[in-house]
């Protein structure tokens, strides 16, 4: 069976062009070095398995022989360090990169895809087990899934946010360093043998890109710095993610806000996150036009949208990037008591951006989503972020992806979930289940609206979910959709103008 196992791993990588038809042999003994075996022989017949099931049972074999603990980290460790036997050197790929590129950038993308597939570097197993689906709401069809591969994210409070810069693993320095290439991994540091980013320069400076090993959507990329520095959202950076766009027109590219709470969970690389995907607020029409002074030739308009965006376009990327600039310094500074915006209190900031790039055809397309992490007594994990009421589905941060729409939920709800559901049609007692008690409220209301059945209960559920991640955007939002909401915008937009 071992035979058969590392023969078919090698014809594997033959057929998904990992490696040439004349390494056949090359091939295999790097691989019983790997396993510590010296004596091999040619199977007869090859194993019809997936990639993951060749190396779990190269694995299994390798802890039944002490060579690997039975833990998911040492397992983790002892495949990929089998997948680098099979991998191509980084030259090897970014020459056919390359090549691809030359042809289009939408087929050295479409390959580069494949390959990191292929490479086990995403493991397709494990994200198939994710839940996905659509909800419909009143903002369009919103993208729900229950994360069942990914660690779930703790809220990221300033403390964490503070210590998180000053903390550093020596060599590499963070999950996004480019020295993660080829790196065989420790018990705190995934395997990145198989790893292999493409460099690309944005606005003068060296980038690379890569494919997030956890793809929550299509051709879900990262781009991040060559260097380990912080994350800063400033005229650079958002020049940078139009350069992206310029470089590859099919994809989006956005950033993180730069602020505890409403930011991502890596704020000491600068990276951003892309992708070949229409999000809903991509789709989103803007429903107030607006005209900036001097900037004339730009449309720009508030889009009808939970959370409180301007969205610029225009031919010209440089004008984007320089009124979106503006915008940017004048938002830091601003403060409105009325509405509860308040630019810094003992002088900590508050606001900031999470910026979005996208072609139009010819034209940039720049989403800036106005932000704010104020914190009161009463609401101690942000003013603008998921209220105590929506957190039995959703306390996270909310980041990037979740601000395009695509909801990423932990995944105790799964379990949740299915046992409310258990309980709507049984008319069990909601509060009296661990399970279920946080939901109980939510789920009793939905019984004042629905007749659920075997046949309708999950989809009801699902929709519902959807509706309370459109509220959970909406509690994000720092200008609420009511017209008092939309008065306090609009004196910020009064207040950018009168400032240009």
């Amino acid at each position: 069976m071992i035979n058969q196992a590392i023969a078919s791993l090698v014809e594997y990588a033959v057929q998904k062009g990992l490696i040439p038809a004349e390494e056949r042999v090359f091939s295999v003994n790097a691989l019983l070095e790997r396993m510590k075996l010296d004596s091999y022989e040619a199977p007869a017949q090859l194993l019809d398995k997936p990639v993951h099931e060749l190396l779990g049972l190269l694995t299994d074999d390798a802890v039944a022989r002490g060579l690997c603990e039975d833990d998911p980290t040492a397992r983790d460790l002892f495949d990929t360090g089998l997948m680098s036997c099979l991998t191509p050197r980084p030259a090897e790929v970014r020459r056919e990169f390359r090549r691809l590129y030359a042809q289009s950038p939408e087929a050295a993308t479409d390959w580069y895809y494949r390959f990191s597939g292929a490479t086990n570097y995403i493991r397709w197993d494990r994200i198939r087990r994710n839940l996905v689906w659509k909800a419909p709401t009143e903002y369009g069809d919103l993208d729900i899934t229950v994360n069942l591969t990914k660690p779930e994210k703790a809220t990221t409070t300033g403390a964490a946010f503070k210590a998180a810069k000053a903390s550093a693993v020596s060599y590499p320095k963070c999950l996004l360093c480019v020295e993660n290439e080829g790196y065989a991994g420790r018990w705190n540091h995934p395997a990145r043998q198989n790893h292999r980013p493409i460099p690309v320069v944005l606005d003068g400076e060296d980038w690379f890109v890569q494919f997030s090993p956890y793809v929550y959507y299509n051709e879900h990329c990262i781009a991040f710095s060559a260097q380990h520095t912080p994350m800063v959202i400033d005229d650079h950076a958002l020049r940078q993610l139009l350069d992206f766009v310029t470089v590859f027109p099919h994809y989006f590219m956005g950033s993180n806000a730069d602020l505890p709470i409403v930011g991502g969970s890596i704020f000491t690389h600068a990276h951003f996150q892309g992708g070949h995907y229409d999000f809903a607020m991509a789709k989103a029409p803007v429903e107030t036009p607006l005209i900036f002074r001097g900037y004339e030739e730009l449309e720009a308009g508030i889009v009808k949208w939970p959370m409180s965006v301007i969205r610029l376009r225009g031919a010209d990327k440089a004008r984007v990037a320089e009124l979106a600039g503006k915008i940017l310094r004048l938002w830091r500074g601003y403060t409105d008591e009325a509405a509860c915006i308040f630019a810094e209190t003992e002088g900590t900031p508050h606001s900031t951006v999470t910026p979005i790039a996208r072609r139009r055809g010819a034209d940039y397309e720049m989403d800036l989503v106005l932000r704010n992490n104020i914190t009161t007594e009463a609401l101690p994990l942000g003013v603008y972020h998921p209220h105590p009421e929506l957190h039995h589905i959703k306390k996270e941060n909310i980041g990037l992806i979740e601000v395009m729409g695509l909801a990423v939920l932990p995944p105790r709800l799964k379990r949740e979930l299915a046992r409310t559901a258990e309980l709507l049609l049984s008319g069990g007692e909601l509060r009296a289940d661990e399970l279920t008690e946080k939901h109980a409220d939510w789920a009793e209301e939905l019984k004042t609206r629905y007749v659920f059945t075997p046949e309708n209960v999950e989809g009801i559920l699902r929709d519902e979910v959807g509706v309370v991640f459109s509220q959970v955007l909406e509690h994000a939002g720092v200008y609420k959709r009511s017209p008092e909401g939309q008065a306090a915008f609009l004196r910020f937009v009064n207040y950018v103008n009168r400032t240009l």
